[in-house]
């Protein structure tokens, strides 16, 4: 089963069209995409990804534009005035990747007034008149103090690298290691700090903790920093603790070499940057006037010792382990929220 077979098995993935969804012409609809922050590779990715299946959306007809556009600082107050610039170009319907779940909350109010669709993935908002698309951020750390506890039963100190501060991801993921290491009371986050999703980023920051750090037995993350982290451990000449990452293809690269040199063994999870292509299909859908329910979760990418090989040959050199959906499993993910 391939990758993104594996991914999709969660939510019933059909490749018929399913009963239930109203037939209408959306082929006059502009759609555009709000995001707040293109600096690493996810989000690179992401975009790459939206340009090629809206590319072919607008391509054969199904929409009129699947327009991108990236505010030049991830500030909420930025991202807002885009918004409110695309209610007054005209879009039909406009998807989200919000720099906050709360401050972006008038202008996609706004939006919803002016009878234009808002659909938020990632980073996502918490207006009632918008729809929104998530994975279980607070499980995916929750499930990395899990996988450590099966690898380290005594415990031990754990550094914790977290992403852009104030961003809903950022104080999910945070709240799933939290809870993590309070089911695993053995351990003990002693360092935590921010890596904006970057290996630059990381890796300066990792290596500024690191001299006020005891021993670490494990490093918790969000994707992005793992292999930021690894170069800053051995620049201090410390051992490589386990580092759990976050499907980047050099955090990937540097976990298959290091598994072929040493035995190196971890765990690698994020969410699929395609999510945002699974966005457009949903707004496209409730443009097209299907029920769709406000609150769609699509599973987390996991990437283990036995799929490395396969997710890193799969994976282009920069980018990140990626699915990208059609139609048809828009309408599965939706189908399978009701």
């Amino acid at each position: 089963m391939n990758t993104k077979a594996k991914l999709l098995a969660a939510v019933a993935l059909v490749s018929v069209t399913l009963p239930g969804f109203a037939v209408a012409d959306t082929a006059d609809k502009r759609i555009a995409l709000s995001n707040n922050y293109a600096g690493n590779s996810w989000r690179q990715a992401m975009l790459e990804s939206w340009s090629k299946v809206g590319g072919k959306a607008v391509e054969d007809g199904v929409v009129a534009a699947a327009d991108a556009f990236t505010t030049s600082e991830n500030q909420a107050t930025e991202q807002a005035a885009q918004i409110q610039n695309m209610i007054l170009q005209g879009y039909d319907a406009i998807v989200v990747n919000a720099a906050s779940p709360t401050a972006l909350n008038g202008a996609v109010k706004e939006a919803c007034d002016a009878g234009i669709t808002v659909v938020s993935f990632d980073g996502i908002v918490t207006e009632p008149c918008a729809w929104r698309i998530a994975v279980d951020f607070k499980e995916m750390g929750r499930q990395q103090v899990e996988y450590l506890a099966t690898r380290l039963p005594d415990g031990g100190n754990l550094l914790e690298i977290r992403g852009l501060a104030g961003v809903f991801v950022d104080d999910e993921i945070h709240a799933g290691i939290g809870q993590g290491v309070s089911e695993h009371p053995n351990f003990k986050i002693v360092g935590s700090v921010h890596g904006d999703w970057a290996q630059d980023v990381a890796q300066k920051a990792v290596a500024g903790i690191l001299p006020s750090l005891p021993d670490i037995a494990g490093v918790v993350t969000q994707g992005g920093d793992g292999y930021g982290a690894a170069q800053a451990i051995k620049a201090a000449g410390r051992d490589i603790p386990i580092i759990v990452m976050g499907n980047r293809q050099d955090e990937m690269k540097w976990w298959a070499e290091s598994r072929d040199a040493n035995g190196y063994e971890t765990l690698s999870l994020s969410i699929a940057p395609g999510v945002g292509t699974l966005a457009m299909w949903v707004a496209q859908q409730v443009l097209e006037g299907a029920d769709v329910p406000k609150d769609l979760t699509v599973p987390f990418l996991k990437v283990t010792q036995d799929t490395l090989d396969e997710t890193l040959a799969a994976t282009p050199e920069g980018s990140v382990a990626n699915v990208e959906y059609s139609l048809d499993d828009a309408k599965a993910v939706i189908a399978a929220a009701k």
